[in-house]
This record gives structure tokens, sequence and C-alpha cells, in this order.
């Protein structure tokens, strides 16, 4: 093997040779060589979540992005840029140049499972970009989402080999979740837990947070080790839900969208036109039947469903402007002009998983059915139309504003078979080396060619061992030549796509998609889902190189063509261990009792236990069981005892004035409330709340049972209980709520630290 095959790279032997006294001995300073052109550049990716191509003002859309805008500007964008249509899978391929069910990304970390392409975790035989680029000389930094670490390894204690400081990441300040509070988040600094650094009351957000932590980091880094390049991976919660932003930058966008979004897409089409973001011939793309046409929606809901998507206007305008605070650093330190900037304007398509428009955007993964009428219903008893987008509430927009959002494609998150779900917008500026251009580049680019693009830039061979392990051959091919060309050759010819049997295959300007069993959008167990097979499903054929939006379907026309794409697709799918078909489907759909958890069944926690992530504590609202608190209670005591949970849903129980309080909040919809008739007296107690099923099935009634030394205080049934996670990033803490607050009760008393002392808690499932 040559030296650069086996990373790390052994250490520099002394140049000196060593006598038996310093006067017999020959001194020389050892040179450790520079693996690196002495021009490599500094990179920066920048990465937006669930964001469509038809929201930024740069290619036509209503949303202001003048960051996305003046990197474009300044350099050059790619208007086929792929991705693999959901969260996790692309930032697995997008750090390691593989495709994502070959390094066991087929779904997101949250529904992995046995099979080898929805494991869950990428294998050490897929090292990261960043891994290799610190070996070879570059700092290494990492913020925002991460979404890439076992579910079940997110806990304070590890463990920590697949956390981003142990894969390449000398530095990492965000959340290992799919999503997170942007008020309230629960945050980790390289393999720590850690409080945000001010309240929302103090003017907290997340993006801000992310943003000045980079802007430490770059400081950091030019006082410290100003000589060696930095590569930094910059990702934001926006615009995943919940879609969180002041009231003053939503309120920019208000009455913008008032038309709805079908004539959205009519404006944001023509406008991409005449920006030449696409091209002159293109079609739009009609609504699928089973999205609604805005004239569909009820006259008094039409508000509440334009103020959701002004709100998730402003959060991705925030988010961008964060971005160019980045930028603006950079540049201030000297960096700008050898920095290579490649903006990716999402992860997948808009998210349809707001459904009809919620203010709690669990509530659909849970499959809890509702109507907007209760969520505005429960949203003016908060406050009205300007409690959206704060921290009462988890609001996540309609479907349709999601389809509006992917103009002028089809689809959107999650349909890996449509342009909607998988193409997004990439600008890249490098001013040392790019001259700016207005037309955009025309190859067919995928995520998978960032990091070969990288290695191609910097002579860097892939390695064929690191840290001992040898690796897999890298998917992705590099498009270097086409940052400097317009006219070179497009290197990426065949790529397949899936995700939950939402799939389609790609090759030499020719697709095949096959719409899979499940629409986003859609509420409830999609219909027939039990019984579904892929070899059931349809496929269409398009020939992109002259249908630019997948309008004509040429799959009658074309049968033999067809055939051939399909064969491929199953070429592809053996290859890189997509089989079964659908695979991400097994845990949500079929078997819902192999979520993810410990194997633990009871525990035993001191009074002092903060910031366990939900997905790994106690099933305390899904699983019959009981917990038991040894405190010493002052008079008239107050404060939280544990909170499972978060603002958008959980449940709490807590004392507030010397009675003892349970609430059950059902994703803000429903809330059950119990207190005790009496105050509790002051003193040692043993209070016990025991929860059981009334009717033992997922989502069923529970029972709940407040004890006070042994008497029962209060006692209610919560009607309908969540089958699953409250949250996707909050967590149970004890003695207080340190999250988003489960109860309206002490929201404004947040976080609403006990006032006694709890000694133990203690909590047993029932089997």
């Amino acid at each position: 093997m040559n030296p650069q095959d086996v990373l790390p790279f052994p250490p520099t032997p002394s140049a000196s040779v060593a006598g038996r006294t310093m006067q017999e001995s020959v001194y020389r300073q050892r040179v450790t060589p520079s693996r690196l052109p002495a021009d490599a550049p500094n990179i920066l990716i920048i990465l937006i979540d669930d964001a469509g191509p038809g929201l930024p003002d740069t290619f036509g859309g209503e949303v202001a992005t003048d960051t996305l805008s003046r990197v474009i500007g300044e350099g050059i964008g790619f208007n086929r840029f792929h991705t693999t249509a959901m969260c996790s899978p692309t930032r697995a391929s997008l750090l390691t140049g593989r495709n994502h069910h070959r390094i066991g990304n087929g779904q997101i970390a949250e529904l992995a499972n046995d099979w080898d392409g929805y494991a869950g975790e990428i294998p050490k035989s897929s090292a990261l970009a960043p891994e290799v680029l610190k070996d070879y000389g570059y700092a290494t930094s990492a913020f925002g989402k991460w979404h890439n670490t076992p579910t079940i390894e997110t806990g304070a204690t590890g463990p920590f080999h697949n956390w981003p400081t142990s894969i390449g990441f000398e530095y990492f300040y965000g959340f290992l979740a799919g999503e997170a509070s942007q008020y309230e988040p629960n945050l980790v600094r390289n393999t720590t837990s850690v409080l945000p650094p001010k309240t929302p009351a103090e003017g907290y957000h997340l993006s801000e947070d992310l943003a000045d932590d980079a802007i430490g980091w770059l400081r950091n880094h030019k006082a410290l080790a100003p000589e060696k390049p930095f590569f930094m991976y910059w990702a934001t919660g926006s615009m995943h839900g919940p879609h969180h932003i002041m009231k003053e930058w939503a309120d920019r966008y208000s009455g913008r969208f008032d038309g709805g979004w079908d004539e959205y897409r009519e404006i944001v089409f023509q406008r991409a036109k005449e920006k030449g973001w696409i091209p002159g011939d293109a079609q739009l793309t009609e609504r699928d039947p089973r999205m609604p046409a805005w004239e569909d929606i009820p006259a008094d809901e039409r508000e509440f469903q334009t103020r959701l998507m002004e709100v998730a206007a402003g959060f991705a305008e925030h988010a961008d402007v964060q971005a160019g605070r980045v930028i603006d650093e950079i540049e201030d330190l000297g960096y700008g002009d050898n920095t290579l900037v490649l903006y990716i304007w999402g992860d997948n398509g808009s998210s349809g998983e707001g459904q009809n428009g919620t203010i709690s955007e669990l509530l659909a993964q849970n499959g809890i059915p509702s109507t907007v009428p209760m969520h505005i219903q429960a949203m003016n008893e908060m406050g009205g139309l300007d409690v959206l987008g704060t921290a009462k509430v988890d609001n996540m927009y309609h479907a349709g504003w999601a389809w509006a959002g992917s103009t002028p494609y089809k689809g959107m998150k999650l349909l890996a078979s449509h342009l909607g779900g998988t193409r997004n917008p990439m600008a890249v500026r490098w001013p040392a080396r790019i001259v700016p251009d207005s037309a955009p580049r025309p190859q067919f680019v995928h995520c998978t060619d960032i990091v070969p693009t990288i290695y191609d830039l910097l002579g860097i061979t892939p390695p064929r061992v690191v840290n001992g392990v040898p690796q897999d051959p890298i998917d992705g091919s590099s498009f270097a030549e086409a940052l400097t060309d317009a006219e070179a050759a497009e290197t990426h010819l065949t790529q397949y796509f899936e995700i939950m049997g939402s799939r389609a295959i790609y090759h030499d300007g020719w697709m095949a998609s096959a719409f899979g069993p499940r629409a986003p959008w859609v509420p409830g167990v999609p219909e027939g889902i039990a019984e579904w097979t892929p070899d059931q499903d349809t496929w269409e054929l398009y020939h992109l190189a002259e249908d630019w939006t997948q309008a004509d379907d040429l799959a009658d026309s074309h049968p033999e063509k067809l055939a051939q794409m399909k064969e491929l697709f199953a070429i592809e799918a053996a290859k890189n261990s997509v089989y079964p078909v659908g695979g991400a489907l097994w845990v949500p759909i079929y078997h819902p009792e192999l979520r993810l958890s410990t194997p633990y069944r009871s525990w035993n926690f001191t009074g002092d236990l903060r910031r366990m992530p939900e997905v790994i504590a106690p099933q305390l609202g899904s699983r019959a069981n009981t917990v038991t608190i040894d405190a010493v209670l002052p008079e008239n005591g107050s404060g939280v005892l544990y909170a499972l949970g978060g603002a958008g849903g959980g449940l709490t129980c807590y004392l507030d004035d010397g009675y003892l309080c349970y609430e059950h909040n059902l994703f803000l919809i429903r809330r059950t409330k119990l207190r005790s008739r009496q105050r509790l007296t002051a003193g040692r107690a043993e209070i016990v709340i025991e929860t059981g099923y009334v009717d033992p099935r997922p989502g069923g009634p529970l029972r709940i049972v407040l004890s006070v030394d042994g008497e029962e205080v209060a006692t209610g049934v919560v009607p309908i209980s969540a089958p699953g996670l409250f949250t996707a990033n909050d967590c149970l803490d004890i003695g207080v709520c340190l999250g988003g607050s489960v109860s309206l009760d002490y929201v404004d008393r947040a976080p609403f630290p006990f006032t006694g002392t709890i000694d133990t808690v203690t909590v047993t499932y029932a089997s």
C-alpha cells in the first residue's frame, strides 16, 4: 500500500541521533511533512433542514434568503443537486460519500431495525470526510443538527463511539436528535449535555446560538491554529418542525400567502423561469388528487393555515440570516477568498409531516386523529394566532405548503420517487477558484458526490484503511471540474433512490419512479399497507433530459425502456443493501412494539437527574408503570417532581402550593389534570404515581392513581394516550423542568424547581 492508503499517518520519527551523552548526540528538529496543497481551502458546508426549492426568493420563492443569493451571486448554483428524501440518510451520505442503505441509513436513526440497510449506524468501514481531513491536517467542527448517532446511544453516558467527536469532528455543538425546540433544546457540547446559554425570555433562539458558537470557534481557531485549514459543517434545525420563530420575523410575511398554495405554485413557477433557475420549457406538475386544493380549505380555517406559513417563512429567513453571520465572520477573519462554501438548501424537499396543519407536529407521527378545529380551539385557549411560533406550541404548516415549497415538482420529503423529495438547490462559492456565473450548472449531482469532490480538490486518494478498518469504496463521483467549467462532463450517471418503499432509479437522463405505499401528507395508517408489497406498485418513466419536472409519464409508450430501468434498480438495490424494499416501515407500520428502547424494566434515580433523552427514558406514558418518589416536602411546597416531554406533549407530576398535581398533555389538544384534594403535609413522604391501561392497546386510555404514604389522594383517566414518543429531543427531568413546560400551569414559573428535597425516584414497569 501507498502511505496515503492507511490512516492515521504514522508519527514523524525523530530527526535527531541520540548518543550516550548530549555531547555525543546530534540534534535536528523533526518536521512533520504537510500532506495538503499549500493553497488548500477552508471548507464550510451549510445544510438547511426540510427546505424545498420553491421557498427561497433566490429562485423565485417568497422567502427572503439574502445569504443564499449572495453565495450564488458570488459563485455558482447547481439546479440538479439531489438528496435522498430523508434526514439521516442524506446526512450520512453527504459526510461519507456512500449510498445511504449501504451505510445502514435507509431511514432515520429512530426507526432502525436489524436489516443491514436499516441498522441506523454508519459502519467504521465508511469513514466520514472529517476523519480523513483531520488526519491530513484540517481542523474540524460541526454545529447544529446531527441525527446520525444510534438513538439509544444519545444519553449523557454514551457510549460515545458514534458521536460526532469520535468519528472525525474535533468539536461539536448542537443536538443529536432529528429535531429540537428552537427555544429549549436538549444540547450537547462534544460529549457533555449542556443547557442553552439563555432562556426564551432572555431572547434565546437555537439558530442564533449555533451561529454564535460557530463564530466563537472560528475566532479560537484563528488565535490558536491559524496555519491549519478548517472544515466546518453547519446544519440548522430550521426548517424542520417545530416551526419556532419570534413574532417579528413571522410578521414580515403577513398577508403574503393569502392566495393559498395553488396560487403560490403558479407564481413561483413563473418566477423560477424568469430567473433562469429552471428551463423555459419546464412544465408545472399537477396537484395529487389526495392533496386538498386551497379552495377546499374552509374559510374559517384559512387564517390559521396562512399564519402557519408566515411563521415557517420567518423561520427560514432567520436561519439564512444566521448562516450569513457565519460567512461574515469568515470574511472578517481574512479567510473569505480561500474558503469553499457549499450552501445546500434542504436535506430533502419541504416536509408534509404537519399534514393538515398542526400546533403539535408529533401528534400525526403518533397516529392520533385530530381535526383542524381542535387545533384552532387549543390555540385560541393559549392566546390565538400569536401563540404560533412560540415556545408554547410545536406548530408545523399544512402539507399543501410543503407541496408549494417543492415547486415545480411532484412530491415532497419522504418521496424518493419524485424530484419534490430529492432535488434541492446547492450554491457554491470559492472566490480564489470559481468565477461567478449566473447560469445554473446543468450536471446531475448527488449528495454522495460532496466527499469525492473535496478529496479531488485536495489531491487526496480515498484511504483503503482508516483506524485499522478496511474501507468500502466511495459511491459518489467528483464534480470538481464542473466548479470551474460549466461544460464539464457529467460524472454521476446512475443513482438509485429509496425511502420507505418510495423509490426511483436515475440513469443517463432517464428516471423510473414508483410512488410507494404511502402519501406522507395523508393522516393515519395507509389503506392496504398490511398487505402491501412493492410488486404491486405502478412504475412511471420520465425522460428528464426533455422533461424537467416529471410531467410526462412515458411508461406506456416505452415499456422496454421501463423494463431496463427497473432491472437497473434491482441491481443497484442488491448492491446497496436496499432489500427488503420498504424495510424502513418495519418498525413504525408493522411492528411498533420493536421501537428502539433500553432493555431496562426498572430504574433507580437520584433526585438530581437531568436531561435524560425521552427515547431512552422510562416510557411513563405508553407502558403500565409505577413511579415512587422518596422526598422531603416543605410547607406548601411547589415545583416539578418529574417531567417527561415538552410543551408540545408530555406528562408531569408537581406540587403547587402544597397540592400534588399530575398532568398528561396529549399534544396540546387534550390535557388531563389531577389534583389532590388537600395540601400535602410537610415532612418526609412517599409519593406513588401508578399508571395502568384501562384498555391495553397502543394509544388506549390510562388510569392514573396518585398516593401519598399509602393513601390515595387523586385518581383519573387519560382518555387517549400517546403510543409513541411525546418529543424527539426533549427529556426526563427530576426536580425541575428544563425543557419545554409540559404544563401551562407552571409555564410562567419555568423551570419551576422543586422547593423540597427529592432523595430517590424509582420507576418499575408492571410487565
